[in-house]
């Protein structure tokens, strides 16, 4: 029943999100405010993970696929697919939940627990319009570029790590990335980092606006925003992958 509940309660919130509207040039300012801090100040992070993704996926499949029978490029071929279908939408974004996640709920939550939320509230500004739709919004614009660099990024490491390990030179590398290339990969990768971005700044804000107590439910509720939302990127990496990978 609490399942049931949560999902009820979630479901009022983002509805909630767009009754009374703020002026429009005060969402665009607060938007890009929220791009700098999810997009720019995740930049590291991000390129980090993608450039050791990308090299551990070269020297696990190239020591996997050693053998005079299967032709070296084929390592860039699987690195490819395996990094833009799954790698670089679901870890970046997993990572992303650790960090902007916590982030978005501790915020909000310090601001409900000071009563900063109810101030804004009694001057008749709707406080969840005002403080979660531009991080959604912020975060669906940003999280999908963050994906797309990452993927990048991880081919490029993956092709360092192959030429500087000696199971690949960059030449068939290369060859490989080049080889039977899906576009609908990129689609499919987009998809998911577009429905992860919404997960992670949403349920985060929502376990950010539940907050109530002081400092100890603060950092709970940043645990919980987390939890839930590594918990909804598993499962609608699943859902998703079995819905439009299907042959």
């Amino acid at each position: 029943m609490k399942f049931f509940e949560f999902i009820g309660q979630y479901i009022l919130f983002l509805i909630s999100l767009f009754s009374r509207p703020e002026k429009f040039s005060v969402f665009i300012k607060q938007t890009f405010v929220q791009m700098n801090s999810i997009g720019v100040g995740s930049f590291g992070i991000v390129s980090l993970i993608s450039v050791f993704t990308g090299a551990v996926s070269t020297v696990h499949i190239g020591y996997q696929l050693v053998s005079g029978l299967v032709p070296d490029y084929i390592i860039g071929r699987i690195v490819r697919d395996s990094n833009i279908l799954e790698f670089s939408p679901t870890v970046t974004c997993l990572v992303l939940a650790g960090k902007v996640g916590s982030s978005i709920a501790s915020e909000i939550g310090t601001m409900k627990v000071t009563e900063q939320v109810d101030a804004l509230e009694i001057m008749g500004v709707n406080s969840r319009n005002y403080l979660v739709l531009p991080k959604i919004t912020a975060g669906i614009i940003t999280i999908p570029l963050l994906v797309v660099y990452a993927m990048g990024l991880s081919l490029i490491g993956g092709a360092i790590s192959g030429e500087m390990s000696g199971i690949i030179s960059i030449e068939y590398f290369v060859k490989g990335l080049r080889s039977d290339f899906i576009p609908f990969s990129v689609m499919f990768a987009m998809i998911k980092s577009l429905t992860f971005a919404f997960i992670i700044t949403s349920i985060s804000s929502f376990h950010g606006y539940k907050t109530e107590g002081g400092a100890l439910e603060v950092g709970q509720s940043s645990t919980k925003a987390v939890v839930f939302s590594c918990l909804g990127i598993i499962f609608f990496d699943y859902l998703i992958s079995s819905v439009l990978l299907q042959r």
